[in-house]
């Protein structure tokens, strides 16, 4: 477990010490070719073109990375092996730097700079982007999930075949190879990444509760139908939105009940904040507030994982 947590330590620290290195690294070509190369070897009716076609394009790949981490795990006093799952990890992290790509929406200097910012946070090939602040909350959450919470995740739980199991299950369920794949073999791709989604998008709502207004949470979480395990059910999304508007609502009142008291005369209080839309250079305070709330539940992740760490040191 320990070396586990050093692994995402490093993983994170690398993912934003050296960005450029990471674009270079994180190049997935050859999954897309390797599944054109399928495509092009099976007739109509064949298992690739059916609802788990996809099974033939993971299994090769994961097998060989479940061996190789299974060869390494005693090597140089699992030195190897963490190695590999750095490698691994910061392989299947991302692929782009979400910070990154939410900064550039915010720092826009018109609306459609922001609009083309923002097209990096929807899958290629999908719905264009849509600019009104509910929906932004959402892209943030999707891509923090897709991008760095799923991966964690199943790295946490099975190792760096988990990670690049649910990699390359999001490439080929979203994205430029997802449109090439048979109707089938796509919509099997998709109902698999909803079940390597369903879990990770049932522990970000928990860490949002435990970072921000449980209760707030907890309603918008089972009016979406969280409670249900309907794979496919997207309660993430609202539960987002719910978190950043109690947010917001929570700073309205802060700045209230500042200004009135500075008002009434009471100079021992803290200088008026400014409005939030002049703090915040991309007039989307929406997005500056789903962001912290990410980074604070990222944080509760590693937190726990700590935790566990302590605590088998401890036993």
């Amino acid at each position: 477990m320990s070396a586990t947590l050093i692994a995402v330590v490093v993983a994170l620290v690398l993912g934003h010490m050296a960005p450029s290195l990471a674009a270079s690294v994180r190049q997935y070509g050859w999954y897309r070719d390797w599944l054109r190369w399928l495509d092009s070897r099976f007739p109509e009716g064949s298992f690739w073109r059916g609802r788990w076609g996809l099974v033939l394009a993971l299994a090769p790949i994961s097998l060989l990375v479940t061996l190789f981490q299974l060869a390494l795990l005693d090597t140089f006093f699992g030195l190897a092996s963490l190695i590999f799952g750095v490698a691994v990890l910061f392989y299947a992290w991302g692929p782009r730097d979400l910070d990154v790509d939410v900064d550039a929406v915010t720092n826009a200097p018109d609306p459609v700079a922001r609009r083309t910012a923002a097209m990096r946070l929807w899958p290629e090939g999908g719905m264009p982007a849509v600019l009104d602040g509910g929906s932004l909350v959402e892209a943030v959450f999707r891509n923090a999930q897709h991008r760095w919470f799923g991966v964690l995740f199943w790295f946490l739980l099975l190792g760096p075949f988990g990670a690049l199991l649910y990699r390359l299950t999001a490439i080929s369920a979203e994205g430029e190879a997802a449109s090439a794949l048979p109707n089938e073999t796509r919509e099997g791709a998709r109902y698999l990444f909803a079940i390597l989604d369903w879990p990770v998008a049932q522990l970000m709502t928990l860490s949002l509760a435990l970072v921000g207004n449980f209760d707030t949470v907890l309603g918008a979480w089972r009016d979406a139908g969280g409670a249900s395990f309907d794979v496919r059910r997207p309660f993430l999304g609202a539960v987002a939105r719910a978190s950043v508007k109690c947010e917001l609502a929570d700073e309205a009142a802060d700045y209230d009940d500042v200004a009135t008291g500075v008002e009434a005369g009471d100079a021992g209080l803290a200088p008026t904040p400014p409005p939030i839309s002049a703090t915040f250079s991309g007039e989307v305070p929406e997005l500056r507030d789903a962001m912290s709330l990410v980074w604070r539940s990222l944080l509760v992740w590693l937190a726990v994982l700590a935790l566990f760490v302590i605590a088998g040191w401890v036993s």
